[in-house]
């Protein structure tokens, strides 16, 4: 990589961590909207487009939970979700196994995926920004499980050996990064052989332009780093 390229990745990682920085201050003091409307103010305008469909319906952050998809979250951690799906609705996750979050904010996922792997199994979440591992850690020991760790590091060198997890999930955090290809060959080291890659995600129109590519607001806001269907 050529040192252009390494400096707009530093400049856009530092600018996410800064977005969920005050993301998770804010969620930590209980002020969950506006720790939602911090994530989201880069999607434009008083209503920001991708918060809801054409109908009206939020699919984004804790609405995208129904009870049963939530079951082993707390009502803290769901609140602060800053995430456009449910990937654990989709892991197919089983007693025992190890499941990694990547990009785990609040911890709902990791939770979550605790709860379904249970206590031979183990959930960990992963994070760069020191803030929301905090808040994190702080949603576990609320919830008293004991079978989750959450890790300070970086989705493009996940600080865990070769084939070490059985599954990998993340929810609306991909998008953020700046090589996606490097993000994607670390979930397959850190894979065994057989095991799952479940992704919640946003997906761009193909026809996004230059200038919203290249705005940094909108690149946190989760929507200049999308990568279209194809």
């Amino acid at each position: 990589m050529n040192q252009a390229a390494d400096s707009d990745d530093i400049r856009i990682r530092d600018a996410v961590r800064r977005r969920y920085a005050a993301a998770a201050v804010l969620a930590t003091a209980g002020e969950t909207d506006r720790a939602r409307a911090v994530e989201s103010s880069a999607c434009c305008g008083d209503t920001p487009p991708g918060i809801t469909d054409e109908e009206g319906r939020v699919v984004f952050g804790a609405e995208m939970y129904d009870p049963e998809m939530a079951d082993g979250a707390t009502e803290a951690a769901l609140g602060a979700s800053l995430g456009c799906g449910v990937p654990t609705a989709v892991a197919d996750l089983h007693p025992g196994e190890t499941v990694l979050d990547l990009g785990s904010g609040a911890g709902a996922d990791v939770l979550i995926s605790a709860r379904r792997v249970g206590p031979t199994g183990k959930a960990i979440g992963l994070d760069m920004t020191t803030e929301m591992l905090e808040l994190a850690r702080a949603n576990a020991e609320q919830a008293g499980v004991a079978n989750v760790e959450f890790l300070q590091g970086y989705l493009e060198d996940i600080p865990l050996p070769d084939a070490s997890v059985d599954v990998v999930i993340s929810n609306c955090v991909i998008n953020l990064a700046a090589d996606k290809h490097l993000v994607l060959r670390e979930a397959a080291r850190v894979l065994r052989p057989g095991g799952r890659f479940a992704v919640s995600d946003v997906v761009a129109d193909p026809d996004m332009d230059e200038a919203t590519r290249a705005d940094m607001e909108r690149w946190t806001g989760c929507i200049a780093g999308a990568l279209t269907a194809e």
